[in-house]
């Protein structure tokens, strides 16, 4: 092999090498870019609003009420906190059967929390 040939596969092979390391770059740049703007999509989903219910507490998901046990529920709430307007009433996950959370005259938030018997079980500062 001559000089000349061997420079001219030689400038072939490191061709191919930048053009095969470009395509990589390439395809690992699209792959980090689709990546990235799906973590970006779920990043940006907006958060359930709570006030419609069926959110999580300690693993499980609690359930608006309606019919007879909202009608006890709210009674029940409305007797320990005069005055305050009840934002919803649902089932509770973290210790009482149910749970209504009310917007006190003053607009501090209480969370009523409710026995099975639809008895008053505690009044707790704030939603939760």
């Amino acid at each position: 092999m001559k000089f000349g040939q061997k420079a001219l596969i030689s400038g072939a092979l490191v061709g191919a090498a930048v053009a095969g390391g470009a395509v990589g770059a390439s395809v690992l740049g699209t792959a980090s870019a689709q990546s990235s703007s799906s973590s970006d999509t779920a990043a940006t989903a907006p958060a359930p609003d709570p006030s419609q219910g069926g959110h999580v507490a300690n693993g499980i998901t609690e359930t608006l009420l309606t019919g007879d046990s909202a009608t006890k529920v709210t009674a029940a709430a409305q007797g320990a906190v005069s005055g305050g307007t009840v934002d919803r009433v649902e089932t509770d996950a973290e210790g009482a059967t149910y749970e209504a959370h009310i917007t006190k005259a003053d607009g501090s938030k209480v969370t009523v929390k409710i026995n099975a018997d639809f008895s008053v079980a505690s009044v707790e500062d704030g939603m939760r």
